[in-house]
């Protein structure tokens, strides 16, 4: 049963340990009659085969995770995870650590980038302290931190495995407590200044590529500080020698808590049969990671818009996935996802708005020639 939990590395498991891999065994494939079904259905509409392309597409998976042929989107969710990452200490940002804190609290008022779209399309937001430094007074930031901030994955594991643990279930925790809530789709957001330093050391493990290709700016470094920020990666890389295979290795030595505990929200979306959509590069890793724990995962995640980050492409092809937009967008904080959110329902729209071939009195016997 736990044959692809080899990964983990140790034959004596805690009992968290043992709590997460009987949790993700237990994760199913979606039902794919349901898609067929689907397809049956989309047969019938008042359009040419195909017309609507990936609208048609997403309509299909939608069907595959809900067993229902009209899946209702009314209530979602975006989950942000913030943290504050070690590596900041080497140089690899310009922008100052103090700023998760404050974005932090200004998601919960809607005046980021990603919470003003959310609040625009009347999505909800919730923002959640897996491991910032410093604790937030604001009461809508749940405080759930693992611990206060990560050391520098320079020359030290970045946190201990029993806290990525510990951050994965939290994420698996929060999808199984928005289901209770009636949560019919998530979307995944991330704050923490550093973090696409610590994505991309994590995504250069998992893949054994070049930083080079891996590596971007992040907020807008000058040439001088992109060669420093590749150069620190490369150091800890070496200095790690870290096996690809080893998720929960690769996780806490180089990663970030809120790359943990995204991880966790992706798996607790499988978990839970709940659509969740990928915004950026911090959160393709996340769904890596996720996808490298149980490649089921894949059935439920959708992509948004295509970052600019050079790493972003990369994560997509390994698993598999393609984005709906690209924006050139590179915010990160979940901003695809209010977007992305929009095409889901354009497609919830074609499935229960849209006229037969019969009730639109149009003659579908042409479709026998194409």
């Amino acid at each position: 049963m736990f044959e692809h939990f080899k990964m983990f590395g140790e034959k004596i498991m805690d009992a968290e340990e043992k709590i997460l891999m009987e949790r993700i065994s237990k994760i199913k494939e979606t039902d794919k009659s349901f898609g067929e079904k689907a397809k049956a259905f989309q047969q019938t509409l008042a359009m040419p085969p195909g017309s609507l392309g990936r609208l048609q597409e997403i309509a299909v998976q939608l069907s595959c995770i809900s067993q229902k042929l009209f899946v209702p989107l009314q209530k979602r969710r975006i989950i942000v995870l913030c943290a504050d990452n070690g590596i900041v200490q080497e140089g690899v940002s310009v922008t100052p650590q103090s700023v998760t804190l404050s974005q932090a609290e200004n998601m919960t008022q809607g005046k980021t980038g990603m919470s003003s779209l959310a609040r625009f399309f009347g999505d909800e937001v919730q923002v959640v302290d897996v491991g910032m430094i410093e604790q937030s007074k604001n009461p809508l930031v749940l405080d759930k931190h693992i611990r206060r901030g990560t050391e520098s994955f320079l020359r030290k594991e970045a946190f201990s495995k029993s806290e990525a643990i510990r951050a994965i279930l939290l994420g698996m925790d929060l999808a199984k407590e928005a289901k209770t809530f009636g949560i019919s789709l998530l979307g995944t957001g991330e704050m923490g200044i550093g973090n696409t330093s610590t994505s991309a050391a994590v995504l250069c493990a998992l893949t054994e590529e070049d930083a080079e290709k891996i590596v971007g700016r992040g907020s807008g470094l000058s040439d001088l500080n992109f060669a420093h920020k590749k150069s620190v990666i490369k150091e800890a890389l070496s200095f790690h020698r870290l096996q690809k295979n080893s998720v929960l290795e690769i996780m806490h030595t180089v990663g970030g808590l809120d790359i943990a505990a995204m991880c966790g929200v992706f798996l607790g979306a499988a978990e839970q049969s709940l659509p969740i959509v990928i915004d950026g590069f911090i959160s393709v890793v996340a769904a890596l990671c996720a996808y490298r724990l149980t490649p089921v995962v894949k059935d439920y995640i959708f992509a948004s818009h295509e970052s600019a980050e050079p790493g972003f492409k990369i994560a997509c092809k390994e698993i598999g996935i393609t984005p709906y937009l690209n924006l050139q967008m590179r915010l990160g904080e979940g901003s695809g996802c209010p977007l992305a959110f929009q095409i889901l329902l354009a497609a919830e729209a074609m499935m229960s708005g849209m006229a037969s071939f019969s009730e639109a009195a149009i003659d579908s016997s042409y479709l026998k020639n194409l």
